[in-house]
């Protein structure tokens, strides 16, 4: 995919695995258009001419770009963006967590996708890995590219999930985990998680 070089590349990557029951991945759906919808998230994406998409990933060798490769350069592209967001269908339901292969898919998008000075994987999930490729060799992949990688854990049953994706999943200079305490947490969270992603960005173009 071409596009004209942007300054922030967000793919936002997204757990559908058999553990997302429907009202849980509509929870995250929704709380990701609304957080594309805040204000201030809104502001950073435009002054950074941003492209952003999202993907959904499952078991091995599941997954798909739900949303392709959007710029944001103003409120029109911005709403546009929520909106795919908004319209995007499941992909899978029954499936495994395999996140290894999820970061691997994700280096590829990147390698093919638009060409921005920062490259920001945002992976949220509500366990470990269980299937697929271990999640180091992806994360090796995607740190030799610059990418940097983000965490939301969905804390659930897992224990120190949290800990988890601090140590096998995170990856770059100022990388970061959130946690939320269950599915109703993921609204504010991924809120937080994407002012404090797209707010550096914004800050260091002032």
């Amino acid at each position: 995919m071409s596009l004209q070089a942007c300054d922030l590349a967000l793919l936002l990557a997204v757990d559908v695995s058999g553990s997302v029951d429907a009202t849980e991945y509509d929870i995250q759906m929704q709380g990701l258009s609304a957080g594309l919808r805040d204000g201030v998230v809104v502001e950073a994406l435009i002054k950074a001419e941003a492209a952003v998409a999202v993907m959904q990933w499952t078991g091995a060798d599941r997954q798909v770009m739900s949303v392709p490769w959007m710029r944001v350069r103003n409120g029109v592209e911005a709403e546009a963006l929520a909106v795919a967001v908004d319209a995007a269908p499941r992909g899978w339901r029954r499936y495994s967590t395999a996140i290894g292969d999820a970061l691997s898919r994700a280096a590829v998008e990147f390698e093919v996708g638009p060409a921005c000075r920062r490259m920001v994987l945002d992976v949220s999930g509500d366990g470990p890995s269980n299937e697929g490729s271990a999640p180091d060799a992806g994360r090796r992949q995607l740190s030799r590219m610059g990418v940097t990688v983000n965490g939301l854990v969905i804390e659930t049953e897992e224990d120190d999930l949290t800990g988890y994706y601090w140590e096998n999943v995170i990856t770059g200079p100022g990388a970061f985990v959130v946690t939320a305490n269950g599915f109703e947490e993921y609204p504010k969270r991924i809120r937080q998680k994407l002012m404090r992603e797209v707010a550096q960005q914004l800050s260091e173009l002032r």
